[in-house]
């Protein structure tokens, strides 16, 4: 026979198991607004063109930047035999080669330090047993995830170090990609361990929440291509594009499907459509929210996820008009960020918090 021990549980232990809880989530906040800096500074690096400014991964040795002016030269030197150097920079002084320096310097640094603020405290909230234990699996893997990513994103900087002058849109897209993979389980076991007032919503609106994340992601890796291609710098019109509503010359490259990830138009134009898409798909899911689960919390974050889809929106509009300047640019990426942020955080919700270790069904 069954029983739970959430009815005769001490209410100290479920004090404690609470306490805990909001101990690991605090951590894990922190962890995601580290995360969040990451991937800005990680755009501005490739707004300014810095990301092949370090020719080397050295994962230990890395973390010390060049003391004297010896050790400067020999970095730009390196930086002097790659192919963005003689097609883009060439002539560049050494002052302006520490500008670009700085930035993939500071983007690497913060990687590096994502990865201690994860694996410090895991150890220790591991070894005070504070840790439940669905919840290692995750964090272990959550860990791994990040070294996979630091694997990942040098195998990007490598695709600029032979022969281009820019990194590779695929491999660009799929560090993008990968870094909102994280972002997104982070948000999401964080959300996991919260409190909630409202009951956990229906099947169908699980899925649908899902859906949604799903969606965010998607619309961010087709803007990684567009950024990768420098698609934005071109066709600045709104809402047509280069003077139609479906522009020609969509498909010259041979074979098809190449188009779909190397001509510029093409990228740019199925970012726009996609990204009406995901608004149209954001009104449908608050709509159907609101049908399903009235006067609720997923209701209502439902209706909130379509708010910041539409200032997305705007501000992609916006950094279209700008011709990807820096600044929007940069925003775009911020808000496509918290968009996926609270649309992961919307999907958790709407399943409702991980049980507690004293709510497990005990004697089978």
């Amino acid at each position: 026979m069954s029983a739970t021990i959430n009815s005769t549980a001490p209410l100290a232990i479920r004090e404690q198991e609470l306490r805990d809880r909001r101990l690991v989530r605090d951590w894990l906040y922190i962890v995601l607004v580290v995360l969040f800096a990451l991937v800005m500074v990680g755009g501005a690096t490739r707004m300014t063109g810095s990301g092949l400014s370090i020719t080397e991964w050295k994962p230990i040795h890395g973390v010390i930047p060049p003391l004297n002016q010896a050790e400067w030269q020999e970095e730009f030197e390196k930086y002097q035999q790659i192919p963005q150097y003689e097609q883009i920079n060439k002539g560049m002084t050494l002052e302006e080669f520490k500008e670009i320096f700085w930035w993939e310097w500071a983007h690497r640094l913060l990687a590096r330090g994502v990865g201690f603020l994860v694996a410090i405290p895991l150890v220790l909230f591991w070894a005070s047993g504070r840790l439940e234990r669905g919840l290692k699996p995750r964090l272990v893997g959550l860990l791994a995830l990040g070294g996979l990513q630091g694997a990942v994103g040098w195998w990007m900087v490598a695709s600029g170090l032979s022969e281009r002058a820019f990194v590779s849109q695929y491999r660009l897209a799929i560090h993008l990609t990968f870094a909102c993979v994280i972002v997104m389980a982070v948000t999401y076991i964080a959300r996991g361990l919260a409190i909630y007032s409202q009951a956990p919503a229906g099947r169908g609106v699980q899925r649908f929440a899902g859906i949604m994340v799903l969606l965010v992601l998607v619309q961010i890796y087709l803007g990684a291509l567009v950024a990768g291609l420098h698609a934005g710098l071109t066709y600045n019109t709104w809402p047509l594009m280069d003077g139609a509503i479906i522009p020609g010359d969509l498909f010259v490259i041979d074979p098809a499907w190449r188009n779909l990830f190397e001509n510029p138009k093409t990228v740019q134009f199925i970012h726009r459509m996609f990204a009406y898409t995901v608004l149209v798909v954001a009104i449908w899911h608050a709509v159907a929210t609101g049908l399903a689960e009235p006067g609720t919390t997923h209701a209502r974050r439902a209706w909130v996820l379509v708010g910041l889809v539409l200032v997305q929106a705007a501000v992609g509009v916006g950094t279209l008009l700008a011709q990807a300047h820096m600044h929007w640019a940069l925003l775009h990426q911020g808000v496509a960020l918290v968009v996926l942020i609270f649309a992961t955080a919307h999907w958790r919700g709407t399943k409702g918090a991980y049980p507690l270790p004293t709510e497990v069904v005990v004697g089978r």
